[in-house]
């Protein structure tokens, strides 16, 4: 970066939809504002809108040689990225990328590979969920320097959020693909739900500690386009003055609006069929996305009782025409509401469904869509002595909570596992399609001393697995234990020494380590030794992968290291591995990189 930053760029990079907001440094109270993003929304016409749909068409030889799909900073493209490609994903599924940072979290695919449209024909040419991020990177880069060509934004603080639950490999392919989109090296981070809350101080700067107190708790519930996550914030006392500290954060759960989109899908479906009109695979992927419309539609306040979806004809009869069916709003309203949010008990848990021997591979959404059921195990998993966690307060985040019916099912639904006592909803600007933009560029300021801070670190710990030494039985694998490297909670800008025994290093030829993250084991400590775990305490994430230069000194395959663990202030996980009774070599330490597992399909 060269120079002292002018402004402070908060990017929400959205599963359905991207958002950058901003302030100016130096200001003693930050106004943040919202960026035009100029986008093809039809053939050859661009408008500015405050929302990028984080989606991406990938056009034909047709559309770049007619010039359709151009921009002022881009001509004779052949992709377009924004309003006309999720147009495109109703009208021309198999040549759009959907979801590409879900993918971005799924650790058994390669997300470095062109994989994207799932399941398109060979005569489309995917890319990765690495470059299609990239690609709405460049367009938000683009579309900030031609507003600010004398700030460009590599040279600005930039904030890029990221789900709560993504892990450390997840992060890392992010900031990956946001570095090479052009944004600048020291791109800090920051998890989503944090950044919904920081939006919320934003707005509160000066009574936010009259409506909080200590021993409060309070969750964001965030339930976007394709995840919901869930994040506990307690409130302490620091110095005589109140603070916020994260302290729990729930697993990376695939249930979101896409899921209702889907289910009315195939609502609508039975519709159809009341016509005799059967759906093909392509119309039925096109229908999922004409739901979307719908739902936002027939959910709105002052929404219409009854919507109108349409999807292209195919036979013979109607071969340039549409089919159309009628959705009724009190019955999308039901279906949704109590498929979604379904009235429960705090002891309930989220089905699971057996799995079929085999399967398509694809991204592994949830079989239970119960968000209430998924909080429920949360809470419970959070709390101590058998009681679950009672939140005190409540923020909503997500496009989903839009929706005033979905808001006051989950209050309701809350209060009833806790007596009748119901959490106070947050109230104020409530745009819940801006708030993670605005809030990160809040944060921003906020790590310059113009604001209030939310401490946490790390929201998960993190393990190596370690293979343990013995006689080999033929058949069986290795006992496996876990190393925890990062305990929950290790702030941004610190280190650690990882006590242990000396631990054979390989070199001079590829080696991976297994690698693990949790989310409840919080009292685990640097060097602390995990023999036995109960099912999904211990996740399994991306290996961590090495082909380490072997030193000069060295003839075995192996050296004796010890670990050192650091999180960057951008909050980015580094794992060291230093060699053992060397003193003075300064060349004895290796670092070991995030990759993809080998398991990847």
């Amino acid at each position: 970066m060269s120079g002292s930053p002018a402004y402070s760029v908060g990017i929400d990079l959205g599963t359905t939809n991207s958002v950058i907001a901003y302030t100016k440094l130096g200001e003693e109270a930050p106004r943040i504002e919202l960026l035009n993003l100029p986008q093809v929304v039809a053939t050859a016409t661009i408008e500015d809108r405050k929302l990028l749909p984080s989606f991406l068409y990938l056009g034909t030889d047709a559309d770049r040689d007619a010039r359709s799909l151009d921009l002022p900073w881009g001509m004779q493209r052949d992709f377009a990225v924004g309003e006309l490609a999720r147009k495109q994903s109703a009208d021309v599924p198999t040549r759009t990328v959907v979801g590409a940072k879900s993918w971005l979290a799924y650790s058994k695919v390669d997300r470095r590979q062109p994989i994207l449209p799932w399941n398109a024909p060979a005569d489309v040419a995917k890319v990765s969920p690495v470059e299609a991020s990239k690609r709405y990177l460049e367009h938000i880069a683009a579309a900030w320097n031609a507003a600010h060509p004398e700030s460009p934004l590599k040279d600005q603080q930039v904030v890029l959020t990221v789900p709560a639950s993504f892990d450390a490999a997840a992060r890392d392919l992010t900031r990956e693909a946001a570095i090479s989109a052009g944004l600048p090296e020291d791109t800090t981070l920051l998890e989503e739900p944090q950044a919904a809350l920081y939006a919320w101080l934003a707005d509160h700067a000066d009574r936010w500690r009259r409506i909080l107190k200590v021993g409060d708790t309070l969750l964001v519930a965030d339930v976007g386009g394709g995840t919901t996550d869930f994040t506990l914030i307690g409130v302490t006392e620091e110095n005589g003055e109140l603070a916020l500290n994260r302290v729990a954060v729930g697993n990376h759960t695939l249930v979101g609006g896409d899921n209702m989109d889907l289910a009315l899908a195939y609502h609508a479906t039975t519709a159809f069929a009341s016509k005799n009109v059967t759906l093909d695979p392509w119309q039925s992927v096109a229908l999922w996305h004409s739901c979307r419309a719908a739902k936002e539609v027939l959910l709105a306040a002052q929404g219409p009782a009854k919507q109108q979806v349409s999807v292209l004809g195919r036979g013979k009869k109607v071969i340039g025409g549409t089919v159309s069916v009628d959705l009724e709003r009190e019955a999308v309203r039901s279906l949704l509401v109590d498929g979604f949010f379904p009235a429960c008990t705090l002891a309930d848990k989220p089905h699971k469904q057996r799995a079929s021997g085999f399967r398509q591979i694809g991204l592994p959404f949830e079989t239970d869509t119960a968000v209430t059921r998924h909080l429920a195990a949360f809470l419970s998993q959070q709390g101590q002595d058998g009681q679950a966690v009672r939140p005190t307060h409540l923020l909503f985040n997500g496009g989903v909570f839009k929706a005033a019916a979905f808001r006051e099912r989950l209050t309701g639904t809350i209060g009833s596992w806790f007596g009748g006592r119901t959490p106070e909803v947050l109230s104020g600007n409530n745009d819940l399609d801006f708030a993670v933009a605005r809030g990160a560029a809040y944060y921003g300021a906020a790590k310059r001393g113009k604001g209030v801070r939310i401490r946490g670190g790390t929201a998960r710990s993190y393990y190596v697995g370690i293979e343990t030494a013995g006689l080999a039985i033929p058949g069986a694998p290795r006992p496996l234990r876990a190393l925890c490297v990062v305990p929950f909670g290790m702030e941004e800008g610190s280190q650690a020494d990882v006590p242990s025994d000396d631990i054979g290093l390989v070199v001079g030829e590829p080696a991976t380590f297994r690698f693990f993250s949790a989310g409840s084991r919080k009292t685990d400590m640097p060097g602390d030794l995990v023999d036995r775990w109960a099912e999904g305490e211990l996740e399994e994430s991306d290996s961590l992968e090495a082909n380490l230069p072997r030193p000069d000194n060295v003839e075995e395959d192996y050296v004796p290291v010890k670990f050192q663990s650091r999180i960057t202030e951008l909050g980015v996980l580094e794992l060291w591995c230093v060699r053992s009774g060397v003193e003075g070599a300064t060349d004895q330490r290796w670092k070991l990189e995030f990759g993809v597992r080998e398991d990847a399909e």
